[in-house]
């Protein structure tokens, strides 16, 4: 081995990942474990005392700060180590804030142990390392990004084109208020807007609704 070693901490709220994840990664000649954290908490104040490379980052804490606002916290620093997210959640509504979050990579803890520690070698390189199905999801959204619109967001948004209140929608589709707000919530999220106008605009050019 030639160098310094790769820095690593291993921020998980249970001790058999850390120990488990530890004991894959210290077979590593490459690889050095400094600390442990249990929460996102720890993690934040043990990566800003420096001396580390690399972040595993689990997702989940239970109470307190998420792992996605623990990433946040870490790579808003100058000179501050990588985050690479390992963890068992693999939605979109997970991967997402963790990656905008400022995560430099995101495995699934079923990867492989030569995967695991590859990643931590990207990461330390500063490139990114994204598990297969997240990556792919995530190029999906990027070529097609309406294409998770449900038929009833579809429905609900061809309602606001025709100029219906929420009221009127939800009369129309037999939904609550509330349920219709939620709907348009999530069309928001997904076409990348904030508003009704602007959410007609971007379906409209998208070809999803008729005008």
């Amino acid at each position: 081995m030639t160098g310094s070693p790769i820095r690593l901490l291993i921020a998980d709220d249970h001790p058999v990942v850390r120990a488990g994840l530890r004991a894959v990664l210290e077979t590593e000649e490459d690889i050095a474990v400094v600390a442990e954290a249990a929460t996102a908490e720890e993690a934040v104040a043990r990566a800003g005392q420096g001396g580390v490379d690399v972040v595993l980052m689990d997702l989940q804490f239970g109470a307190g700060m998420t792992g996605a606002q623990a990433t946040a916290a870490i790579t808003a620093r100058p000179g501050a180590p990588r985050v690479l997210v390992v963890t068992t959640y693999g939605t979109d509504a997970d991967t997402l804030p963790a990656i905008e979050a400022g995560a430099t990579g995101y495995l699934l803890k079923d990867a492989p142990p030569e995967e695991l520690a590859a990643a931590v070698r990207t990461a330390a390189a500063g490139r990114t390392t994204l598990a297969p199905a997240v990556a792919d999801r995530l190029m999906q959204r990027l070529r097609s990004p309406h294409s998770s619109l449900t038929q009833r967001e579809t429905e609900v948004l061809s309602l606001v084109a025709e100029g219906l209140s929420n009221q009127g929608i939800g009369r129309r589709l037999h939904l609550t208020e509330g349920t219709v707000k939620s709907h348009l919530a999530r069309i928001f999220a997904k076409l990348g807007v904030e508003s009704r106008t602007a959410a007609v605009a971007t379906a409209t050019d998208l070809g999803l609704i008729r005008r």
